[in-house]
C-alpha cells in the first residue's frame, strides 16, 4: 500500500509467530494440533517470582520507572554477572528493556550506521536480519552446516571481514540450532577479532541457563573483547518469564548511555511490576532454572531418539536451548498426492496441515534444508508429535 513507509514494507513477518498463528487457526476449527513451533518454556513462572509481582502491585509500584531500570535490579544483574560469569560490570553499564528482543534492537541501533556490515552466522534467529535492515545496515551471512555443528570457524569469519564490517552477531546457546560455542572455539574467533579492533560483538545469551554441557562461556570473558562486546540476556527463557517482557544488556558505559538515550525516546522505562518480579528472579537462586534445564535435557534425549527412527532425517545433538534442527533435505522433491514438496517452507506447512504438527521452516533461519522443532512441551506431546511426523513423512513418495 502506498501510504505504508518503505522501511515497514520491506520487512518480513516473524516466521515463528506466523506458524503459531496458523496453529491457533487450525485449533480454533477443532483440529488437534501439537505446536512445536513456539520458542518459550511451557513451565509456569516460579511462585516466588509471581508473589513478588503481587506484592509490588499491593505496594503501589505503579509509576514510571527509570529509563534504564530500577537501580536495585541493575545492581542485582551486575552481581549475577560477576558471580556466575566472572564478568565485572557497574550497575550503570546495565540497561533493562522490554525483553531481550528490545535490548537487541537498542544495541543494533546504537552501533550500526547506514551501510555498515553486520556478520550474521546462519542459522540465525529470525529477527536479526530484520533489525539490521531497519538500522539500514547490511547483513553478511556466513552459512554453517551440521558437520560443524552449525558454528562458524575463524577462517570463515576472516573471509567476510571488510573495511565496512562493524558488528559480529553471536548467539550461544543458539536458536534455532541449540549449538553452544566452547571457550576454545571462542578463542579462535578472538584471535581473528584482535586484528580488527573496530569490530563489535553483540552476544545474545538469552538461553544461558539452558546449557546441558556445563559452565556457560561468553566471548566477553576474553579480556581483549569485553570492551567491544554487548551482552544481551534476560529472564524469559531461564525463568519461564516470556510474557513479562524483561531483558537487559551489559555493555561499555558509552554504549549503555546511548541505548538509554534511545530507549528514553522510544519506550521509556520497562514495566515496574515486571522489574520487581525480575528482582525476585535474580535474588532467588537457581533452583527453579536448574529443574527446568533438567526437564529440557530429558526431553531433548527423548525427541532425538524418536526423530532418529525416521528414515532420511539427519540431526545433531544440540547441547543447549530447547530445539532440534534436523536436516530434512532427503524429503525435498518428494510428492504428496502428486504435489511436490520443493522446500522446507512447504514441508513445514505439509506437516501442519496433514500431520497436525507445527514446526518452523529452516528457511526462516537462513538454513533452507532444515526444520526447527521445539521440545518445550510435555513428553506425551513429543511422543505423539514425532509419531505424526513419521507417518506424514512416510506418506511422501
Amino acid at each position: 500500500m502506498e501510504d505504508i513507509s518503505d522501511r515497514i514494507a520491506a520487512m518480513s513477518e516473524s516466521e515463528t509467530l506466523v506458524m503459531s498463528q496458523k496453529s491457533r487457526e487450525l485449533q480454533a476449527k477443532g483440529i488437534d494440533v501439537i505446536n512445536l513451533s513456539v520458542g518459550e518454556p511451557d513451565f509456569a513462572t516460579p511462585d516466588h517470582i509471581k508473589e513478588a509481582a503481587k506484592k509490588a502491585i499491593d505496594e503501589n509500584y505503579s509509576h514510571y520507572t527509570p529509563v534504564p531500570g530500577y537501580p536495585q535490579l541493575r545492581k542485582l544483574i551486575a552481581e549475577k554477572l560477576k558471580r556466575e560469569n566472572d564478568l565485572s560490570y557497574s550497575f550503570d553499564q546495565i540497561v533493562v528493556s522490554n525483553g531481550a528482543k528490545h535490548s537487541l534492537m537498542n544495541a543494533i541501533f546504537a552501533l550500526v550506521n547506514p551501510g555498515n556490515e553486520v556478520i550474521v552466522p546462519a542459522p540465525y534467529w529470525v529477527s536479526y536480519l530484520e533489525m539490521i535492515k531497519l538500522a539500514e545496515g547490511k547483513s553478511v551471512v556466513i552459512n554453517t552446516f551440521g558437520d560443524s555443528d552449525y558454528k562458524i570457524t575463524a577462517t570463515q569469519l576472516e573471509a567476510v571481514i571488510t573495511p565496512a564490517t562493524k558488528v559480529l552477531m553471536l548467539n550461544s546457546p543458539c536458536n534455532p540450532s541449540g549449538s553452544v560455542y566452547s571457550h576454545k572455539e571462542y578463542a579462535s574467533l578472538v584471535e581473528i577479532l584482535k586484528k580488527y579492533p573496530n569490530i563489535w560483538v553483540i552476544s545474545d545469551e538469552i538461553y544461558e541457563y539452558i546449557n546441558f554441557e556445563g559452565q556457560h562461556c561468553s566471548i566477553a570473558n576474553f579480556p581483549e573483547m569485553k570492551d567491544r562486546t554487548v551482552i544481551i540476556n534476560g529472564v524469559s527463557k531461564g525463568f519461564a518469564m516470556t510474557g513479562w517482557r524483561m531483558g537487559f544488556m551489559a555493555a561499555p558505559k558509552h554504549i549503555a548511555k546511548s541505548c538509554e538515550k534511545l530507549q528514553g525516546q522510544q519506550t521509556s522505562g520497562s514495566c515496574s511490576i515486571s522489574q520487581m518480579a525480575a528482582i525476585a528472579a535474580y535474588s532467588g537462586g537457581l533452583e527453579e532454572p536448574v529443574k527446568m534445564r533438567e526437564a529440557f535435557h530429558r526431553r531433548r534425549d527423548l525427541i532425538l531418539k524418536l526423530i532418529k527412527e525416521i528414515d532420511g532425517i539427519k540431526v545433531n545433538t544440540p547441547p543447549g536451548a530447547f530445539y532440534i534442527f534436523p536436516d530434512i533435505s532427503h524429503y525435498l522433491g518428494k510428492k504428496f498426492n502428486g504435489n511436490p514438496i520443493e522446500n522446507a517452507d512447504q514441508l513445514a506447512m505439509y506437516l501442519l496441515e496433514e500431520g497436525h504438527v507445527a514446526s518452523v521452516s529452516g528457511g526462516a533461519f537462513g538454513s533452507p534444508d532444515n526444520i526447527r522443532f521445539s521440545y518445550a512441551t510435555s513428553d506425551e506431546k513429543i511422543i505423539e508429535a514425532m509419531k505424526r511426523v513419521k507417518i506424514a513423512l512416510n506418506n511422501l513418495k
